[in-house]
C-alpha cells in the first residue's frame, strides 16, 4: 500500500476514464447529525430545542402523585465524560457510553389545604443518575461490549388499528376467527381475538391471553358498563300482578315465545311458537309495549344491574347474577 511521505496517509489513485461530475457527499453526516440533534449535549439546558432526549423527558414529566400532594418535575440533564475512549472500550470489551444525569424537582403541597387549592409546602432539586447512553464514534458506529456496531434502518408497523382473520385455518370447521390489533405510537400493543366459541380475549404485547372483561375492568369499566355494551337488555318490573316485561319488538325476532300476546281478539304472538318478522310488524302496529311474563321465563336470565332494597339500602342481588327461583323470590320479597 502506498502512503504519502508527508502526512502518512494512504494515497487515493483514480483510474477512471470519465471525469467526476459531482463530488461525493459525506455519507455519515445524516447519522452523525441526527444523533447530535438527539443528545444536544453541546447546548445549554435553556437553549435546547424540543426534540430528541429533551423532548422525551418533557413528554413524560411532570408526574403527579395519586394523592395530589407531590409532583415530580424534569428540569434539565447533562452528559458526563465517558470512562474509556473508543480504543480502550474495544480492548476491555465494554460499551463506549456516557453517564446521563438528570436534575429533578420534587414539589410538595400542603395536604391539609382546602379543596381546590394546592399551596406549595416544599421544593427540592437533586441530580439523579439514570444510566449510561451509548455514544456514536467518529465513524458513525457504536461500541457495544467491545464490538463495533452500526444502526440498520428497518420497517415498522405504523400506529393504528388493524383488523384481520385467520382465513379459517385455526379450527377444523373452517370458521373465521376475527381479531384486531391496536398499535399505539408509544407503549404496549393490544390484541383482541375471538375463539371458536365466540368468546373475546385480549393480549398485551403478545403474551398470555386473558378474558376481555378482565382487561375492561382494569381500564375502569364496571360490570354494568360491560353488559350494556356487549348485550341487549330488557326492563322487567315486579308489580302486584306479577312480572311486567317492557317489549322490544326487534329483539324478539327469531325467539321462541314464552308468552301469548293478543290484540283485538287475535293472537299476535303465541306461546311456544317462533316469533317471525310478520309477528314483530304486527306487534309494532298494535302499539302494545308491555306484557306479563311468568317466573319460568325469568329463570336462567342474567341481571344487567344489581337489585337494592330501597328501605334498608342492602344489595339483594349482584350485577351479572344468574336468576334462579331463589333469587327471583328474594326480589319479589322486597317488592
Amino acid at each position: 500500500m502506498t502512503y504519502s511521505l508527508v502526512e502518512k496517509k494512504r494515497v487515493r489513485k483514480d483510474f477512471a476514464e470519465l471525469p467526476a461530475i459531482l463530488d461525493v457527499p459525506y455519507l455519515l453526516s445524516l447519522q452523525k447529525g441526527s444523533f447530535h440533534d438527539f443528545l444536544q449535549k453541546d447546548k445549554k439546558p435553556a437553549e435546547r430545542s424540543k426534540v430528541g432526549l429533551h423532548s422525551a423527558f418533557q413528554s413524560v414529566f411532570p408526574i403527579h402523585g395519586v394523592a395530589g400532594t407531590a409532583d415530580l418535575e424534569y428540569v434539565s440533564y447533562h452528559m458526563g465524560q465517558p470512562e474509556f475512549d473508543v480504543k480502550e472500550c474495544k480492548q476491555r470489551g465494554v460499551t463506549y457510553a456516557s453517564p446521563l444525569r438528570v436534575k429533578m424537582r420534587l414539589v410538595l403541597f400542603d395536604k391539609n389545604a382546602p379543596a381546590g387549592k394546592r399551596p406549595v409546602k416544599d421544593v427540592k432539586e437533586q441530580e439523579v443518575y439514570l444510566g449510561d447512553i451509548p455514544l456514536m464514534t467518529d465513524n458513525g458506529t457504536f461500541v457495544i461490549n467491545g464490538t463495533e456496531r452500526v444502526i440498520v434502518t428497518q420497517l415498522h408497523r405504523s400506529p393504528g388499528v388493524i383488523f384481520d382473520n385467520d382465513k379459517g385455518k385455526s379450527h377444523s370447521s373452517g370458521k373465521l376467527l376475527f381479531n384486531a390489533r391496536v398499535i399505539p405510537y408509544r407503549g404496549s400493543w393490544l390484541d383482541f381475538e375471538f375463539d371458536h366459541n365466540d368468546c373475546l380475549f385480549a393480549r398485551i404485547d403478545r403474551r398470555r391471553k386473558l378474558p376481555v372483561s378482565v382487561f375492561l375492568r382494569a381500564m375502569g369499566y364496571s360490570n354494568e358498563d360491560i353488559l350494556a355494551h356487549f348485550f341487549e337488555s330488557n326492563v322487567i318490573k315486579f308489580t302486584k300482578k306479577g312480572f311486567e316485561l317492557t317489549l322490544e319488538p326487534d329483539q324478539l325476532k327469531g325467539q321462541t315465545a314464552s308468552f301469548t300476546i293478543e290484540h283485538d281478539g287475535k293472537k299476535i304472538i303465541t306461546a311456544g311458537k317462533k316469533i317471525t318478522a310478520r309477528s314483530v310488524k304486527a306487534l309494532k302496529e298494535s302499539g302494545i309495549t308491555k306484557a306479563m311474563v311468568s317466573e319460568e321465563y325469568l329463570v336462567g336470565k342474567v341481571l344487567a344491574s344489581g337489585v337494592t332494597d330501597k328501605e334498608t339500602g342492602e344489595l339483594v342481588c349482584r350485577t351479572n347474577e344468574v336468576l334462579t327461583v331463589e333469587v327471583i323470590d328474594k326480589i319479589a320479597a322486597i317488592g
